[in-house]
C-alpha cells in the first residue's frame, strides 16, 4: 500500500532539507524536485515529481492522476522551460521539452516501470498524456 504521508509542500521541504535523503525515494520509484516559475504569478513553485532517465535526460510524465486537464505545472513548464530540478543535493539548471510521440513511445515502458499507474491514467483519460524530456543546461 503507497504511503502518501510525504506529499506537496511536505515532501519539498523534506526533500531540500536533507538533500534527497527524505523524499528521493518515494513508494518504490525515484523523485526529484521541479523549481519553475509560474505562468502567471511568474513566482517561482516547487514540485515533487516521478522521474525516470532516457540518456542524459531527465524523464516526467504529466499525469495529473488521469485527470482530462494537463497538470499545472506542466503549463507552467510550457510557458517558462527553462528551470531547475533537485535531484538529492544537486541543483540542476534544465530545459525542458514536450517529448514527441516517438519520444513517449520510448520512455513510456520505464516510467511505467517506475509508475505502474501512469497506464491506467492514459487509458482513463482522452488527452494524450505528455512526457516532458529535461536536458541539462
Amino acid at each position: 500500500m503507497p504511503d502518501f504521508s510525504l506529499f506537496g509542500d511536505e515532501h519539498v521541504r523534506q526533500y531540500e532539507a536533507t538533500g534527497g535523503k527524505v523524499g528521493h525515494d518515494w513508494n518504490g520509484t525515484s523523485c526529484l524536485i521541479l523549481r519553475v516559475k509560474g505562468r502567471k504569478t511568474g513566482k517561482l513553485r516547487k514540485y515533487p515529481l516521478i522521474y525516470g532517465r532516457d540518456g542524459e535526460d531527465w524523464v516526467l510524465v504529466a499525469s495529473k492522476g488521469g485527470a482530462p486537464e494537463n497538470p499545472g505545472w506542466y503549463d507552467n513548464l510550457v510557458a517558462n522551460p527553462d528551470c531547475e530540478i533537485q535531484v538529492w543535493d544537486e541543483v540542476i539548471p534544465v530545459v525542458a521539452s514536450t517529448g514527441s510521440a516517438e519520444d513517449k513511445k520510448r520512455v513510456w515502458p520505464a516510467m511505467t516501470a517506475q509508475w505502474p499507474d501512469y497506464d491506467k491514467y492514459q487509458a482513463g483519460t482522452p488527452r494524450e498524456i505528455p512526457v516532458v524530456l529535461l536536458r541539462r543546461r
